[in-house]
């Protein structure tokens, strides 16, 4: 049935673009634009083909709709399968509300009954019946996109292989002619895109949905497999069907021409900030933690989500282990608040199993709530983890993927990796240490019947960094580094750092003890020697006196001699050599 027959003015032929500079369409369909550089061929006709169930009728039905609300172009939707109200039915979770269009003119939506056992093929078979229906619809609204959904229900009825090539020429003709921006769905056949193989011989664009599942574990992933006179991306690329209708990730490996900041951002422990050349990672970054099992990984990761959160910025902390209460427990019993964070609006917790997606999946998820979210600073607890949704190769691809769309944003990153007890200490499970910045390692060391945990920087590109192995203690205000002792035995820990420091102290008291008493000598020798000073200073002094009275004594003698003799020589008138 058609709605709002009069309304409108239909696109014609002649506002079709020139076969040379093809114009696009925006799809409405975010990220899909980004993969063919623009969207849909405007004018012309797009193929979207499928198995059941893997999202054909909702990226035409997004097209029709988006292209009403964001760029006021009417549409048509012609279903073969379900009726109107069972589409508005099944998009009103999406939020799209298809009777408010219909009621604005913006959208017309036709079920077309066909069964099969009520057709009989008798003399020749045309669309002329669909083209009126079509050409009415079309008119009706002024549609500028239309939607046919699908053709095998449409052509379910014809056993004449020729006449059901000629007819399929015919509409995808028919639609050119009109110059409208078309969307064709079809059933995926065996063994090739279509089930009648001619549907993508005669489109200007194909693009291939799949839902594939591997070990119990579903993947969406849509791929451009032709599109004609322009370029386009080839990979294929994973999409999500959520609440907010289908969203494509463009993600591939983004390349090597990221920009860096030379700008630093603490980890949340200051005593690691000072290990890395006193400041703390690079903004930008992408540091590993990595270590056996109640090392402490969680934990440094959420003193780098604390402190992010704490400068006023947001952070995405993505949880592959444990639920977000789980984890804000167990970080409050540190000193860590992470729920006053993520109250404030600055952190987001992203939890599921990496068994509960693909990897595709994952990595479409991520993408999505890092762009909804825009944050500076990423947790990734436990990177190592997504390994149990495929095999190794293919979540070290994705962790590539994911690094560089984290690098080509300037987001700072920490993940962590646990590394099994058996295994090398310096190797994670999905073989990332090559490509991320900073690797920290953090371990249990086992002494003196007791164990404790250490901590060393195996790299951090572009610093100057520690190169001592730290002992680090997890206390209800956080995680300390306590200083190194490194013993005959290697780094001492625990009891045995602890006895090292009292035998330390008491050596050193013993040591400031016998300076003192050396000390108290020296200053009793002074005494002493100037007590002995003087008293000689005074013997002298006295011997000095008395040697002065006796010369005294005798030049008074000698004064009074000579007196006399001149005495006498006077008396006796003698003469004097004076």
């Amino acid at each position: 049935m058609l709605n709002t027959p009069t309304r409108g003015t239909p696109a014609t032929a002649q506002e079709a673009p020139a076969l040379l500079g093809l114009t696009k369409v925006p799809s409405g369909i975010p990220g899909f634009d980004d993969i063919t550089e623009g969207g849909l061929p405007r004018g012309r006709t797009s193929l979207v083909c499928g198995a059941a169930g893997c999202g054909k009728t909702l990226f035409g039905m997004q097209f029709l709709v988006r292209g009403a609300l964001d760029h006021d172009e009417p549409g048509v939707f012609i279903a073969f399968e379900e009726t109107e109200q069972d589409l508005v039915q099944n998009v009103a979770s999406l939020g799209f509300d298809l009777n408010a269009l219909v009621d604005a003119g913006k959208l017309a939506m036709d079920h077309i009954r066909v069964e099969r056992n009520e057709i009989e093929e008798n003399g020749e078979y045309n669309l002329e019946g669909l083209f009126l229906r079509l050409e009415l619809a079309i008119q009706s609204v002024g549609a500028k996109r239309v939607v046919i959904d699908t053709l095998e229900t449409l052509f379910g009825g014809l056993d004449n292989y020729a006449i059901l090539r000629s007819e399929l020429r015919r509409l995808f003709q028919w639609l050119k002619d009109r110059g409208v921006s078309a969307v064709i769905t079809a059933e995926r056949g065996e063994g090739t895109l279509t089930r009648h193989g001619l549907e993508e011989y005669v489109s200007d664009c194909v693009i291939l949905l799949d839902h594939r599942v591997s070990e119990q574990i579903s993947t969406r992933r849509l791929r451009v497999v032709k599109y004609r006179g322009t370029t386009h991306g080839t990979n294929e690329y994973p999409f999500l069907i959520d609440e907010a209708g289908i969203t494509v990730m463009p993600i591939t490996a983004a390349g090597l021409h990221h920009d860096v900041s030379d700008e630093r951002v603490s980890s949340g422990v200051p005593r690691l900030d000072t290990m890395l050349g006193g400041e703390g990672y690079y903004r930008g970054s992408t540091v590993l933690v990595s270590g056996t099992a109640g090392a402490g990984k969680s934990s440094l990761a959420a003193h780098f989500a604390d402190a992010t959160c704490a400068r006023g910025e947001r952070c995405i902390y993505f949880a592959f282990e444990e639920s977000p209460q789980q984890i804000k427990r167990n970080m409050r019993s540190i000193g860590v608040d992470l729920g006053a964070h993520e109250q404030a609006g600055l952190l987001r917790f992203v939890a599921a199993r990496p068994t509960m997606h693909g990897l595709e999946t994952h990595l479409a998820v991520m993408h999505k709530q890092i762009r909804d979210f825009q944050p500076t600073a990423v947790v990734v607890d436990p990177v190592g983890n997504l390994i149990a949704a495929a095999n190794q190769e293919e979540a070290h691809l994705m962790v590539v993927r994911l690094v560089d769309f984290l690098k080509l944003h300037g987001i700072t990153s920490v993940m962590t990796s646990l590394t099994s007890g058996g295994a090398a200490a310096e190797a994670t499970e999905i073989a990332i240490s090559s490509i991320v910045d900073t690797w920290l390692l953090v371990k249990s060391i086992e002494a003196s019947g007791e164990r404790n945990r250490g901590l060393y920087i195996l790299k951090s590109r572009g610093m100057a960094h520690s190169h001592q192995v730290r002992e680090f203690v997890i206390t209800s205000e956080g995680i300390d580094l306590v200083d190194v002792y490194i013993g005959a035995e290697g780094v001492l820990t625990g009891s045995a750092r602890v006895q090292q420091e009292n035998r330390e102290r008491a050596a050193a008291v013993r040591r400031a003890q016998e300076i003192e008493r050396k000390q108290r000598e020296l200053e009793r020798q002074r005494h002493a020697m100037e007590h002995q000073i003087a008293a000689l200073r005074a013997e002298f002094e006295a011997q000095e006196a008395e040697m002065a009275r006796i010369i005294e004594q005798e030049q008074a003698v000698e004064e009074q001699l000579l007196q006399d003799r001149s005495g006498i020589a006077s008396r006796r008138g003698a003469d004097t050599s004076d």
